[in-house]
């Protein structure tokens, strides 16, 4: 995405409210309770973590007849044995206060202004608004003869505070009396997020963990945690399996929509595979849209799940996790399926609709990812992205009025529906996501010089010269992204072309939202590579896509950067290029100084440094070698510093590349 420029921000009221929207803290997660009733957990289920690692103590083991006897030799060695083990009691809150300690009989609730990780029932600490301190404690034994034992918990913190520089109430955990992690109200998140700590050095010892939450005089905040483990492995500690997971997605969807396009309903069914070595249990699912109402009305609605058992909707309502109906092993293949409601929302918006014009970006439940660090379950930005998703394949059928011209991702055929209507089947392969249109576009097309098939739909009030232009734009574009990082995959391209668009423009696979505008739109064809052809995790990497595409865009305009690495000045010492999207939302006003301006100068400043020759093969190769896969910094830096005999150590200190 490519933010509008700021003199055309003050130009437009929308622009302006739409920018102050994104600068706001973010509402509490108390204002909007995160549950459906459509999708809601049975009473009582127990959730996956829960029933992969039963909360309680390992019990000791008895011999079975005809085994070994022990002796005084081979006791000490079964003494120190390690039955691997989830050591905390009642650990998701569902089975009462027991063993738990509590300063309050309100720690532990299921009260109304907070919700579940998972289940039905938390600890919420604090939340009052006036001087105050809750406590949570519980003794935990950790088996001696343990080499591994990982503290897990969920933790979610919204808070009445305005301040972006001082903790004033604050969270500490603890376990025995080492102090393992404080939080504040600058830590506040939208939905949980999961904390991990390697507590094996407390193996052989009975503990306790405690939590205690204080708060100052005067405005709340509350610390809510959830499905804590305690988790020992035994003699051997296999690594974290990085893997992600799941892997090659496939979607089917077929959608009806009402007269206007802006409601569809139907079906989606998605088919994975575990490719991780541990088993899969769960998923989840990304309803990135929901983001856009409330969880009480949601603009995208799912229901009747089959293949798995939906749970709670978490992350403001935009993360379902479904339970599978049975755990896959590695290289097992499930599917889950779901009927599907979308209902678009007023606003010329990445999803939203101007006038009789749908943009209806993002609103496909698709899988999250899970790795070494567990899901990924970032919230929403609008400042940016936080979408991160492996390559799928998609088979999306759509019926509508034949008077709405419907772009949409991978290639399209038309054939006759119902009377008066059209049902559209767009098939892509190897995408990220899936976007469309509807609406009574304006429509003109043409190849580039390398042959690809460009397709520009306007919006009324866009002149036809600028429809030229911008066809003239994508062509040229194209054709220059696909000579440096290697030829476009995806067949056709759609381009919609719209000037109320309040951000600039918006890039999906094979299909962009846009201004009539020629950089933004070589900046969001450039996207087709950098995030579209080689993925990142856009939430907490945003600077490999939108510092790579601006970089690509100055050198499809013919632009150099030979200086403008000089005119770099960092706001404090905790700016970076690479910083994530929680950075950025609240500090949005440095957001494309920093990742599009600083970062795509730091690329002309490498260029200038290993050379022209060098660069151009790097990012080549780069690409070929990340084809449908997915980017991270420390793999660019590897790359790049394999590119070169010079020593790029201290380059990434002084253009704050970190990772």
């Amino acid at each position: 995405m490519r933010p509008t420029p700021r003199k055309a921000v003050a130009a437009s009221a929308l622009t302006l409210a739409a920018l102050a929207a994104v600068s706001l803290p973010a509402t509490p997660a108390a204002a909007t309770p995160e549950r459906t009733a459509s999708v809601a957990a049975a009473p009582g289920t127990a959730t996956p973590a829960a029933a992969a690692a039963p909360d309680s103590i390992a019990s000791t083991s008895v011999a079975a007849p005809g085994s070994a006897a022990v002796t005084p030799a081979n006791a000490a060695a079964a003494a120190d044995a390690c039955t691997p083990a989830q050591v905390i009691t009642n650990a998701g809150f569902e089975s009462g206060v027991s063993p738990w300690t509590q300063s309050s009989t309100s720690v532990i609730t299921s009260r109304t202004g907070q919700s579940a990780h998972g289940g039905t029932a938390f600890a919420w600490l604090d939340g009052v608004g006036s001087t105050h301190t809750d406590t949570l404690s519980q003794s935990v034994t950790i088996p001696s003869g343990c080499a591994a034992a990982t503290l897990t918990f969920w933790l979610h913190i919204d808070t009445a505070e305005t301040t972006s520089s001082t903790a004033y109430d604050k969270l500490t955990a603890k376990i025995g009396t080492t102090t393992l992690a404080t939080y504040s109200n600058l830590d506040k998140n939208t939905g949980y997020v999961q904390k991990s700590f390697d507590v094996s050095a407390f193996a052989g010892q009975t503990v306790s963990l405690a939590f205690t939450g204080t708060e100052d005089s005067s405005l709340q905040s509350s610390f809510v945690l959830d499905d804590l483990a305690l988790n020992t492995s035994g003699d051997t500690a296999p690594p974290a399996d990085s893997t992600r997971t799941p892997a090659a997605p496939s979607y089917t969807v077929s959608l009806t929509s009402n007269t206007a396009g802006t409601v569809w309903t139907g079906h989606e069914s998605a088919t994975f595979t575990n490719a991780s070595a541990t088993a899969l249990s769960e998923v989840y699912l990304r309803l990135w849209d929901n983001y856009h109402g409330t969880c009480t009305s949601m603009p995208i609605a799912v229901s009747n799940v089959t293949g798995g058992t939906a749970g709670a909707l978490s992350v403001g309502c935009t993360a379902l996790q479904i339970t599978l109906a049975s755990p896959l092993t590695q290289g097992q293949s499930a599917t889950i399926g779901f009927d599907l409601g979308i209902t678009v929302p007023s606003g010329a918006d990445r999803f939203g609709y101007d006038g009789a014009f749908s943009l209806i970006g993002n609103a496909l439940p698709l899988l999250a990812v899970k790795d070494g660090a567990g899901w990924h379950l970032d919230p929403y930005t609008n400042n940016g992205e936080s979408f991160y998703s492996p390559a799928a394949d998609f088979k999306v059928t759509l019926d509508h009025p034949t008077t709405l011209l419907v772009p949409a991702t991978g290639a399209s055929v038309d054939a006759a529906g119902t009377s008066g209507r059209t049902v559209t089947t767009a098939t892509a392969t190897k995408v990220r996501d899936f976007a469309w249109a509807a609406g009574p576009f304006s429509k003109i097309s043409g190849s580039s010089t390398a042959g690809t098939p460009i397709n520009v739909y306007s919006v009324t009030g866009i002149s036809s010269a600028n429809a030229q232009s911008m066809l003239t734009t994508a062509k040229t574009a194209v054709d220059a992204h696909s000579a440096r990082f290697g030829a476009y995959p995806y067949g056709e391209l759609d381009a919609v072309i719209d000037n109320n668009f309040w951000f600039g423009g918006m890039e999906y696979p094979g299909f962009v939202l846009d201004l009539v505008s020629t950089t933004a739109l070589t900046h969001e064809i450039g996207h087709q590579w950098w995030y579209g052809i080689v993925g990142d995790d856009e939430y907490n990497s945003p600077w490999l896509d939108e510092s790579f595409t601006d970089y690509a865009t100055d050198l499809a305009l013919g632009k150099t950067g030979t200086s403008c690495w000089s005119s770099v000045s960092w706001a404090s010492s905790a700016e970076k290029i690479t910083n994530s999207m929680a950075y950025w939302d609240t500090h949005s006003s440095r957001y494309s100084t920093v990742v599009y301006g600083y970062g795509k100068c730091a690329l002309h400043d490498l260029r200038q440094l290993i050379g022209e020759t060098a660069m151009t093969k790097l990012l080549k190769d780069y690409a070929t070698s990340h084809w449908y896969g997915v980017s991270t910094t420390a793999e660019f830096k590897a790359a790049a510093q394999a590119a070169t005999t010079t020593d790029l150590t201290s380059f990434w200190t002084t253009h704050r590349i970190e990772g």
